[in-house]
C-alpha cells in the first residue's frame, strides 16, 4: 500500500468515526425529545403511488404468505416482524411496506383489515427499536411514503385507538427522519428522506412555513444530486427511475393542493427524463452500470408516460461521464467515468471503459449488472472489473474495495483520471477514444479503448491498447490481459472459427464478432441482473500478453 493510500484510509476511518459519533448524538437527542411529538389530528391527502400493482401478491399476503425480494415466507398467523427473515433484502422490503400497494388490488374489508393489523403489529413490535436496521434512514423514509400513500387502505374501517397510534407513529417517523438524514452516508437515501418529509408536509395539516421548509430542503437535495445533464450523482441509471416514482406524485400533490411547487422540483424532473432515456436500450431495458439491476418494461413505462420533454437522447452525459453512440437501430453505451467520492463509491462498480450494445429488440453485449435480491457476496462479485465488458489486467480489478465492516464497501483505490474525446469521420462514423489509469499504480499501465460505430449502425470496430507509464527506476510486473464481452442470456453464441463467433437473437437478427489473430473463447458466465435472479449465461474472452501484444483489434458486424 502506498503512503497516499495509507493517508487516505486513515482519513476515511476518521471521517466515518466522526459521522457515527454525530449520529449517536442525534439519536440520543431524538430519544429524549420523542415523547414531545405532537400527534396530528388527520391526514389531508394520500399521494399517488405509480408503482405496478400485483393482485397475486395481495392474495398471498392475505393468506399469511409474503413473496418479497425473491423469497417466500409463510407466517401461519404469526407476526412477520417477529420471525427471522430469509434474507437481508427480504427484511428491508418487509419493513419498507411498499407491498401495501398490492392491497389496493383487493379493497375488500378483509384486505384492509389485514393491512391495518400488519401496520399495527409493526408499530407495537418495532416502533421503538430505533437502533435497529429497520430504522435506517432509507427504510424509514420508504415506510413513511408507503404509509402516507396507502393510508386510505390502512385506515378504512379503523377504530379511533388505532387511528391515534398510526398518526403518532407517522409523527415519530417525521421527527426521526428530520434528525437523522444529515448523518446518512448514502446520497440516494438522503434524497428519499427529503421526498418523504416533503410528502408529509402536505399530507398533514402543517403550517405553511413547515411546507416551505420541507420544499427548500428538497430543492437543496435536487441541486446537489441531480447534475446539469439530469443524471444522478451515483452514476446508477436505476436510481433516477426509483426517485421519479416518488418525485412525480409529489409534484402532482403540490399542484392538487395549490401549494407553491419547490423551484427545483419541476426543473429537476424535466432534466432527469432525457438522462433516463439516454440509458435506455433499443430493447427498452436500462443499461447496467454502477449498481443498476433488472428493470421491468412496465416499471419503466409507468414513469416514461409522464415524460413531456421528448426529443432524441443526448450523445453524452458530461457530468456523469457516459457516452452514447447510436445509428440506425444500434446503440452503444460507454462508461467513461468514476465515483466522485467515497460515499458515492459504496455501490459503484469497477467498470470504467465498459460498454453495452443493443440492436433491434435485443441487447447483445451487456455488463453483468447488480443482483436484485442476492446477498452481499454476490453484490461484491458483480462490482469487480471482470463482471463488465472491458479488459482486465492480471485478473485484478481496476478499482479496489474496502473489506472493512466499519468503512463499508467503499472504493479505496483505483481509477483517478479518465480522458475521453469524441469525433466524427467524413463518412459519418462516430468515434470515441477514452483511457483510464486504474492499472497505473499496480502495473504501470494506461488502458485506452477506441470505439467506432459506422454511420449505418451495421459495424462497431474496437481497439484496446495498453501504454506503459512506469515510474522512473521501477520495473512493472509482467502483465496478462483478458478482454471480456458479456453476452446477454437471450443471445445464442455459435462458433464460426477460432477468431470469429456468431451472436444470434431470438428474432433472427445476428451479429458476427471477430478478433483477427486471437482465439475467441466462449466461457461460462453469470448474469446477475436478471429479473428472476441469478442466471447462467456466456461470455467471449480474448487473452493476450501485454508485453508481446499491447494492442488488440476486434469488430462486431451485423450479419
Amino acid at each position: 500500500m502506498t503512503r497516499y493510500d495509507r493517508k487516505h484510509l486513515i482519513y476515511l476511518y476518521w471521517r466515518e468515526s466522526w459521522r457515527r459519533v454525530r449520529r449517536r448524538l442525534a439519536l440520543a437527542h431524538f430519544a429524549l425529545t420523542r415523547a414531545t411529538v405532537k400527534i396530528p389530528e388527520r391526514l389531508v391527502v394520500a399521494p399517488t403511488d405509480l408503482r405496478i400493482i400485483d393482485p397475486f401478491v395481495a392474495e398471498e399476503i392475505i393468506a399469511d404468505r409474503f413473496p418479497l425480494a425473491g423469497r417466500m415466507m409463510a407466517t401461519e398467523g404469526e407476526s412477520p416482524f417477529l420471525l427471522p427473515p430469509p434474507s437481508p433484502a427480504f427484511e428491508a422490503r418487509l419493513h419498507a411496506f411498499a407491498w401495501l400497494r398490492h392491497i389496493r388490488a383487493d379493497k375488500s374489508d378483509e384486505a384492509c383489515l389485514k393491512a391495518r393489523r400488519l401496520v399495527d403489529q409493526w408499530i407495537q413490535t418495532q416502533g421503538k427499536r430505533f437502533d435497529s436496521a429497520v430504522w435506517s434512514v432509507d427504510i424509514a423514509a420508504q415506510r413513511l411514503i408507503a404509509w402516507l400513500s396507502h393510508s386510505p387502505v390502512v385506515l378504512q374501517g379503523a377504530e379511533s385507538h388505532f387511528y391515534r397510534r398510526f398518526m403518532k407513529s407517522i409523527a415519530v417517523h417525521i421527527r426521526y427522519i428530520r434528525r437523522m438524514t444529515e448523518h446518512c452516508a448514502l446520497p440516494e437515501a438522503r434524497f428519499r428522506a427529503r421526498i418523504a418529509l416533503a410528502m408529509a408536509s402536505m399530507a398533514l395539516p402543517l403550517k405553511p412555513s413547515a411546507v416551505r421548509k420541507a420544499g427548500l430542503d428538497l430543492d437543496r437535495e435536487l441541486e446537489a444530486q441531480i447534475g446539469a445533464d439530469g443524471g444522478h450523482i451515483s452514476r446508477n441509471p436505476r436510481v433516477a427511475l426509483d426517485l421519479l416514482f416518488d418525485l412525480l406524485p409529489l409534484r402532482q400533490t403540490y399542484v392538487n393542493l395549490g401549494h407553491d411547487v419547490p423551484g427545483r422540483l419541476i426543473q429537476g424532473i424535466d432534466r432527469m427524463y432525457p438522462a433516463l432515456r439516454f440509458f435506455r436500450h433499443q430493447s427498452g431495458d436500462l443499461a447496467l452500470f454502477n449498481g443498476a439491476t433488472a428493470t421491468l418494461a412496465n416499471e419503466l413505462m409507468a414513469v416514461l408516460r409522464y415524460d413531456e420533454t421528448a426529443g432524441k437522447p443526448f450523445r453524452s452525459l458530461p457530468h456523469l461521464d457516459y457516452h452514447r453512440l447510436a445509428a440506425e437501430g444500434t446503440v452503444v453505451l460507454v462508461d467513461t467515468g468514476m465515483a466522485r467520492s467515497s460515499d458515492l463509491s459504496r455501490n459503484a462498480h469497477a467498470g470504467c471503459l465498459s460498454f453495452e450494445m443493443s440492436s433491434g429488440r435485443y441487447r447483445f453485449v451487456t455488463n453483468s449488472g447488480a443482483p436484485k435480491f442476492a446477498g452481499g457476496d454476490y453484490r461484491q462479485a458483480a462490482r469487480v472489473t471482470a463482471a463488465h465488458s472491458t479488459v482486465v489486467v492480471n485478473e485484478t480489478s481496476s478499482a479496489q474495495f474496502s473489506e472493512s465492516d466499519f468503512l463499508g464497501p467503499v472504493m479505496i483505490g483505483g481509477v483517478e483520471t479518465v480522458a475521453a474525446e469524441r469525433d466524427q469521420s467524413a463518412s459519418g462514423a462516430d468515434r470515441l477514444l477514452a483511457s483510464h489509469d486504474g492499472y497505473l499504480a499496480s502495473f504501470g499501465l494506461i488502458h485506452e479503448r477506441e470505439l467506432v460505430l459506422s454511420a449505418d449502425g451495421a459495424r462497431l470496430r474496437g481497439a484496446d491498447r495498453f501504454h506503459p507509464r512506469a515510474k522512473k527506476g521501477a520495473t512493472p510486473p509482467p502483465s496478462h490481459a483478458t478482454a471480456r464481452f458479456h453476452v446477454h442470456p437471450a443471445i445464442a453464441i455459435v462458433p464460426k472459427s477460432d477468431d470469429t463467433v456468431l451472436l444470434a437473437a431470438p428474432d433472427g437478427e445476428s451479429w458476427l464478432f471477430s478478433c483477427p489473430g486471437f482465439l475467441v473463447e466462449i466461457t461460462e458466465d453469470i448474469f446477475f441482473a436478471d429479473a428472476s435472479g441469478l442466471r447462467k449465461s456466456e461470455q467471449l474472452e480474448i487473452s493476450f500478453s501485454i508485453a508481446e501484444t499491447p494492442e488488440i483489434r476486434w469488430e462486431f458486424r451485423r450479419a
